[in-house]
């Protein structure tokens, strides 16, 4: 297993500091793998008891009825109220699947999971930790919704020097498939070059831009690949939602308004799936007209979006780097 201690130092650094620990980032980019095996290994091997580490995996069947955040708050505050001498540490994969219930004598109340944890993390012996999205609820939606009362713990797809500390070999063979593949961490699992790309091309289309067009209701589809398009073959260059909204008017004979670029790139960013980098000696109202640059957040899906075409190493190797 690669050990992503850059991830595993920064929960370490976040143990019982009062806040709930959100690990966000990109779906598929190794978030539970962090927090499940990497981090509760950490805990293991500094003599915590298995028993003490409380785990809810709500994607699973197993878990489906602590979906319920009540009969989850209900479990946990049992146990910690009952060995109040002992530390406890709570770990919830898939936060999104809970449901918001709602009292039949006082349906005007209801509660969610944040209003759970947030309960919860007042205990001084339980640490609480969570992470999950989906098109109805994104990492940022789950950092926002505890509104300053979380640490949020971004997590990003394997650098190369992750990526190599797992391939190994010769350092420029694997630099020549991480430019072209990226660090998904399935990719590593893949056997071949087309099952690489077969993944990469499943991953963006069924999942994140279905997730976008569902999250969002997009209605046009056709100008949200356009923006995708546009960005994707001008990473690490200069550009703002004008530019984009002029150059697209003008290829698609229709007028685009800057707004909805706008939008549609917050929409991008929102979902971890690109990062908007300004130029830092703009102060003020020149943030809203000056130029910035757009990065991928893992330079294998931005490939697969241009279908593995214009493999410019020059800016590859900018995006990779920032």
């Amino acid at each position: 297993m690669i050990k992503r201690d850059r991830y595993l130092n920064k929960i370490i650094e976040a143990m019982w500091d009062g806040h709930v620990k959100a690990i966000v980032g990109i779906k598929a980019c190794g978030k539970t793998t962090i927090l499940f095996e990497i981090f509760k290994d950490y805990l293991l091997k500094q003599g915590v008891q298995e028993n003490n580490i409380l785990t809810f995996e709500l994607g699973k069947r197993k878990d489906y009825k602590f979906r319920n955040p009540i009969t989850l708050c209900d479990y946990v505050e049992n146990i910690v109220k009952t060995h109040q001498d002992e530390k406890f540490y709570l770990f919830i994969d898939e936060v999104q699947f809970t449901m918001t219930f709602t009292d039949d004598e006082a349906p005007e109340i209801k509660v969610t999971i944040y209003d759970i944890l947030n309960d919860l993390k007042s205990y001084k012996n339980l640490d609480v930790y969570v992470t999950g999205s989906n098109s109805k609820m994104l990492s940022i939606d789950i950092a926002t919704e505890f509104r300053g009362r979380s640490t949020n713990i971004a997590v990003y797809p394997f650098s190369f020097k992750e990526y190599f500390e797992y391939v190994g070999g010769d350092w420029r063979d694997a630099l020549d498939k991480y430019v072209i593949f990226g660090g998904m961490p399935a990719i590593l699992k893949k056997k071949n070059d087309r099952q690489k790309m077969e993944y990469l091309s499943d991953l963006y289309t069924k999942v994140y831009l279905s997730d976008l067009i569902e999250r969002n209701h997009i209605e046009h589809k056709e100008v949200l690949d356009s923006v995708l398009d546009y960005i994707s073959s001008s990473i690490s260059s200069l550009t703002n939602p004008t530019n984009i909204a002029n150059a697209l008017t003008t290829l698609r004979k229709s007028k685009i308004y800057s707004e909805t670029i706008s939008r549609y790139l917050d929409f991008c960013q929102d979902a971890f799936l690109i990062r908007k980098v300004n130029r830092y000696d703009i102060k003020g109202k020149n943030y809203f007209k000056s130029a910035s640059k757009y990065y991928y957040t893992d330079i294998g899906l931005r490939n697969c979006r241009l279908n593995f075409r214009q493999i410019d190493y020059g800016h590859i190797m900018e995006n990779i780097i920032i």
